[in-house]
């Protein structure tokens, strides 16, 4: 039985943050971007390295806990051979967190020096942040920042209402103008980032999605789905797994049949809440 289904998201606004980006980008030292730990890749929008273009860019793995540290590790490893920094950090617990002003300063340590070369040691180094919805941007910016919510005005090129953030005597960091939002030209993407719920559940077959998702645990992490559900038939086809999922659970109505659209919502629902387990979707030695 075929699982997958085209997941679509058309907001009118990619454009607009594009634009505006690009004209705050010469006010930039460096770029933060934040992705999704548990789908590095469908969390990101490909389209960042040509908005950006030469600027120094840092990618942050957000909800690094909840995905798995070993891929987690690859994908950091992936980053660095490709010349860029990646750091994970978890914004719920903080983890990580500590390392991003140290982070930032090691990737413009050479605008640091040039700084103090010119006799402006003083100067801060601006960092915008930015990331497709629902990958914890926000999140990120409220614990690094604190309470120091900053706009700063009266900036030449410095628009009305973007949001800057003085960290310390040394950094600051920029909202970004703009919302960046993810490309489905590959249904995987759409898929992945329904998975862990930042694509709403109204808009997508709930029991296709855990079909779906089953295929992926059943081969990438039998052993999490055993010791979450019990002994189960991986080698059966997934609505099968779900039925069997379900009955371990007691779903079961009228006729003896599993409610398979109740074990699906309650399979995502334990899958985003970490309850399965650590778990990461994409790999960067089959998905980069």
């Amino acid at each position: 039985m075929g699982t997958e289904q085209n997941i679509q998201w058309f907001p009118g606004h990619m454009a607009k943050a594009k634009r505006k980006i690009k004209e705050i980008l010469p006010l930039i030292d460096a770029v933060a971007e934040i992705t999704d730990a548990r789908v590095p890749l469908s969390s990101r929008n490909p389209e960042l390295a040509e908005i950006i273009g030469s600027k120094p860019h840092i990618v942050l793995l957000n909800k690094c806990d909840m995905a798995d540290p070993a891929v987690t590790a690859d994908w950091i490893r992936y980053y660095s051979q490709n010349g860029i920094t990646a750091v994970a950090v978890d914004c719920k617990s903080g983890r990580g967190l500590s390392l991003f002003k140290d982070t930032v300063k090691t990737v413009l340590k050479e605008k640091l020096e040039y700084y103090k070369a010119k006799g402006m040691p003083g100067k801060r180094l601006r960092v915008m942040v930015v990331g497709i919805p629902n990958v914890g941007k926000s999140s990120f910016i409220n614990r690094i920042a604190g309470n120091s919510r900053a706009k700063v005005e009266n900036r030449p090129g410095v628009t009305r209402g973007n949001q800057w953030f003085t960290i310390d005597k040394e950094l600051e960091l920029l909202d970004t103008p703009g919302v960046l939002w993810p490309k489905f030209e590959d249904k995987t993407v759409g898929e992945h980032l329904a998975f862990t719920g930042a694509v709403k559940d109204r808009v997508i077959d709930v029991e296709l999605l855990a079909m779906r998702l089953l295929e992926i645990l059943a081969s990438e992490y039998p052993d999490l789905l055993a010791k979450r559900y019990g002994t189960l038939d991986l080698s059966a086809d997934s609505y099968d797994i779900l039925s069997q999922i379900g009955k371990k659970r007691g779903m079961v109505i009228r006729g003896g049949e599993t409610d398979t659209e109740r074990a699906a919502n309650m399979l995502l629902e334990e899958y985003r809440s970490c309850k399965i387990g650590a778990i990461t979707l994409e790999r960067a030695d089959k998905n980069a």
